[in-house]
């Protein structure tokens, strides 16, 4: 498959399977252990990126609940929209996660669940260091990564009748990313998912 702009696939491909995707990942009830871990670590009424939002479930509109001040980021028009809905607590900004901009210090946590693996390799390690730039001192990432390298698409993603495009390295060359984003790896998990997974790290900004 001949991808020439692959996030606009990713924007499409979201566009078009917004609740689908929901349905198919039980977004209501996923990442609470994630969720429940990261409350603990932040302080109350912690400012908090969500860096790749989607509709906002479960992670916006869990933190925003909490008492936590939420932005959320999407290159998806449609999950954007459906976020404004349905967290309407929080903020959110259609935007490229590469080009969106934030003031140094900005927060206390950024979470980003399943949305760097959609980004050309090439943009991800500076992403990490801007992100490392947008946390406070002691602030934490919270980030799902590629588990093993690999790049693709699907052109029926879900059964859904969309197309979405992954790209990912693997998770020690993250390891290495993230630590010369300037961050401290805390923990690295693995995710498992069908045949493979992914890795979860939490890093902190020292």
């Amino acid at each position: 498959m001949d991808i020439d702009d692959p996030k606009d696939v990713v924007r499409r491909g979201y566009d078009a399977l917004s609740r689908h995707y929901e349905q198919s990942y039980a977004t209501e009830t996923k990442y609470q252990p994630w969720l429940g871990a990261l409350q603990q670590r932040i302080p109350p009424s912690a400012t908090v990126l969500d860096l790749g939002c989607g509709s906002g479930l479960p992670v916006a509109r869990v933190l925003s609940a909490a008492g936590h001040r939420v932005t959320g980021v999407d290159i998806s028009g449609e999950q954007i929209r459906r976020a404004r809905e349905l967290v309407p607590e929080a903020e959110f900004r259609q935007a490229d996660a590469t080009a969106v901009e934030f003031p140094a210090a900005s927060f206390d946590a950024v979470v980003s669940l399943y949305a760097l693996i959609h980004i050309p390799l090439a943009e991800q390690p500076p992403l990490l260091a801007r992100i490392a730039t947008w946390l406070r001192p002691g602030g934490w990432l919270l980030a799902t990564t590629g588990h093993t390298a690999w790049t693709g698409a699907d052109d029926n993603w879900l059964g859904g009748g969309a197309t979405m495009w992954w790209s990912h390295a693997d998770a020690a060359t993250y390891r290495d990313w993230l630590t010369r984003a300037g961050l401290t790896v805390e923990e690295e998990g693995f995710v498992p998912e069908g045949d493979s997974g992914h890795a979860l790290f939490w890093a902190r900004r020292p």
